[in-house]
């Protein structure tokens, strides 16, 4: 698994600052521009503190990452709030089929067998269906949900906070929560005031699952203990 930053507002900070101070200011956007010395760390904390999120969406970040499954996708995408491009198995042959590996699989040589059969029978059988001149389009509803894929993703930082609470937690999958905690680990070095804290909700007071929960917040607390 890959996750790398792309792209992302230039200075995140200092324009949802702006943003936010342009709410209460009779100032011109270039005056607040051209504004030196204020530091965005108290208001944006103030911003999050009090819930009033909207100028946090004006800060963008764009990411590439690659060598997760269409188990993980299928998740990600449900996150309406954002940009997808996903590489396509309509247009691009899975002949030489890549899949990922479950780590409770990998872990039980009689599962790990199993497994690494099937997935070469899919294998074997996509390109049979290829050759008998069937459609990509239709080759690929056998293709497992383990196929490997690469999708660039772009959120604002509203909507990544909201991501990062649900798929940080320890009852997320685990492909996916490995990707997001790389996400906040890279959003954090690139904006540290906006993403202070950010992860699954039991860093900042009571797990909401309530029963549900892992029971293991001081656990989860010290593994997040880098966002603080």
């Amino acid at each position: 698994m890959n996750v790398t930053l792309l792209a992302c507002t230039p200075h995140p900070e200092g324009v949802v600052y702006t943003a936010a101070r342009l709410c209460y200011s009779s100032k011109g956007i270039q005056e607040l521009l051209r504004e030196e010395g204020a530091s965005p760390k108290r208001l944006i904390e103030q911003l999050k503190a009090s819930g009033h999120h909207s100028v946090l969406e004006h800060a963008s970040f764009t990411f590439g990452i690659e060598g997760i499954s269409r188990v993980t996708t299928h998740q990600l995408v449900r996150h309406r709030l954002a940009s997808y491009s996903q590489r396509s198995q309509r247009y691009v042959s899975e002949e030489d089929l890549q899949y990922i590996t479950p780590p409770s699989v990998a872990e039980n040589r009689e599962a790990m067998d199993l497994f690494q059969q099937v997935m070469e029978r899919c294998k074997e059988a996509y390109g049979r269906l290829l050759r008998l001149n069937i459609p990509k389009e239709d080759a690929r509803y056998l293709l497992p949900s383990a196929a490997e894929t690469k999708i660039i993703v772009t959120m604002n930082a509203r909507e990544l906070l909201h991501f990062f609470s649900l798929r940080c937690c320890r009852r997320a999958q685990w492909e996916i929560r490995a990707v997001a905690k790389e996400m906040l680990r890279i959003c954090r070095h690139v904006a540290p005031t906006i993403f202070h804290n950010a992860g699954p909700p039991c860093l900042r007071g009571p797990c909401p699952e309530g029963p549900l929960g892992c029971g293991k917040a001081e656990e989860v607390r010290e593994e997040f203990a880098w966002i603080a």
